[in-house]
């Protein structure tokens, strides 16, 4: 049998102007005051520095350190922090960051957290830490109306206006399991289509890839093409629970995976390390259904109650994700959540809205998921646990204005104002978007369902109420 080269298929559209994209290795370091080690002035720096920072002060500081966040505009990273002891702040500013202090400690946070748990899980909910805010942002999407509201609106107004604060969303928690081209799966009543993630090498030293666990919660085999044999099968998938990742292995152990990303336009970014995500950077995401956008980290350590697909009475509560403003669509789930300098951050999850009115979307921690099942990241041996101190590259600058990879030209672009985002014709069929370039934007199911990795055709399948739009999509509409 020949050896399968399984590119990370993600999404290879036209260039939807997001950025020009450059190779990472052509940015400049713009560490101004990187030389400078024994200054107080707070340090200019890259993003992917500032997360290296946040964890040597993390463990540095311990309790007294309230959270962190990455002025982009700037390009510091402040800190939060609770003790007035003269030492703690004098250690944070010696080491580079800005330093503020807060009324809410971690542990003020987290109990706020808990209560929300117990009190205000309900579908169609969220919450994160915003550490720009010290408090706990509740989030409650469309469907939240009614005696639900009343309930949150209650429990958050319990924890008081200086603890949590809660935000109406226009769309519809969901996650993003169909309508995408880059991995198929056949069950009982249709198509289930994901995107892949990032290619790993799984414990045992065989190639695989990672994506979402709903997705790998929905189906057992996947292949490169809608109609081809399985070319991968689920070893390990966790959702809801605490986290949403699936580790898939490839069937042929001679599978060549190279650790990249298809970023469209013929163009590949180099994935050479695991990163944590920080509050304030800037972010990339590649997906099968609307390909390249960006946008920045807005929260961490995210909880997300998605209404349930086998219940129409309960909950699928996620942990431990990162929230965002990138936008999403159905068939992205999966999908790589990167820095321009070549980290790993995220697989798609779910969330609200779409790319053209924007919205909420939530990320399976890259770093997380390679603990869990023991991975590590591609060919370059950057396993679990390689968030901390994974920054350190130079060239991997912040460009200003915030949303460029690479380096790229277009500073003007934004995150999900992309011209055709979504609707670009043969949006699900450019070159590159699977190793099955047949594939077409008429195989797509639709890009509305919730989907939530239930194999019984509610969310998933094709077939179902075709309708058109967002690449002229064939199949169920779901929602």
């Amino acid at each position: 049998m020949p050896k399968r080269k399984a590119a990370i298929a993600v999404g290879g559209v036209a260039a939807l102007g997001a950025a020009a994209f450059l190779l990472p290795n052509a940015n400049a370091s713009q560490d101004g005051a990187s030389g400078d080690t024994s200054a107080a002035a707070p340090k200019v720096l890259k993003a992917s520095d500032a997360s290296d920072l946040a964890s040597q002060l993390q463990k540095i500081l311990g309790d007294a350190l309230a959270g962190s966040y990455y002025d982009s505009n700037a390009k510091q990273l402040v800190v939060n922090v609770v003790s007035g002891d003269n030492n703690v702040i004098v250690q944070a500013k010696k080491a580079g960051a800005v330093v503020r202090q807060v009324k809410n400690s971690t542990a003020d946070l987290q109990a706020a957290a808990k209560t929300l748990k117990a009190k205000a899980t309900v579908p169609g909910t969220a919450w994160a830490v915003d550490p720009k805010t010290n408090k706990v942002v509740v989030t409650a999407d469309s469907t939240v109306t009614g005696a639900k509201w009343d309930r949150v609106e209650s429990t958050v107004k319990s924890l008081g206006s200086d603890m949590a604060t809660l935000k109406k969303s226009s769309g519809k928690f969901k996650t993003f399991v169909s309508g995408g081209d880059a991995i198929f799966s056949q069950v009982q009543n249709g198509t289930v289509r994901c995107s892949l993630g990032f290619n790993v090498t799984a414990k045992d030293g065989s190639p695989a890839f990672l994506t979402a666990g709903h997705c790998g919660v929905a189906a057992k085999d996947w292949s490169d093409s809608e109609t081809g044999q399985p070319i991968a099968t689920v070893d390990q998938a966790t959702f809801p629970g605490d986290g949403d990742f699936s580790l898939v292995k490839y069937n042929d152990a001679n599978t060549q995976a190279p650790s990249e990303v298809n970023a469209g336009n013929g163009q590949t970014v180099p994935i050479t390390q695991a990163v944590d995500a920080t509050v304030g950077e800037t972010v990339f995401r590649m997906g099968s259904t609307t390909g390249l956008h960006n946008g920045q980290v807005t929260g961490l350590d995210a909880t997300v109650n998605f209404q349930s697909e086998t219940d129409p009475n309960g909950v699928d509560t996620v942990n431990g994700l990162i929230q965002t403003n990138v936008c999403a669509e159905a068939g992205d789930s999966g999908g790589s959540l990167f820095t321009q300098d070549g980290g790993a951050v995220g697989l798609t999850s779910g969330g609200s809205g779409d790319c053209t009115a924007g919205g909420e979307t939530f990320f399976q921690p890259v770093t997380a998921a390679l603990q869990a099942t023991g991975a590590t990241l591609g060919d370059s041996g950057a396993g679990a646990g390689a968030g901390a101190g994974a920054g350190d590259q130079a060239g991997g600058g912040e460009q200003a204005g915030g949303d460029q990879v690479g380096g790229s030209a277009d500073p003007s672009a934004s995150a999900g104002d992309q011209a055709g985002a979504g609707d670009q014709s043969g949006a699900g069929d450019q070159s590159g978007a699977t190793a099955d370039p047949s594939a077409t934007a008429g195989d797509q199911s639709g890009a509305g369902q919730s989907g939530a990795g239930d194999a019984s055709g509610t969310g998933e399948q094709a077939g179902n109420n075709g309708q058109a739009g967002n690449g002229d999509q064939a199949g169920n509409s779901g929602e």
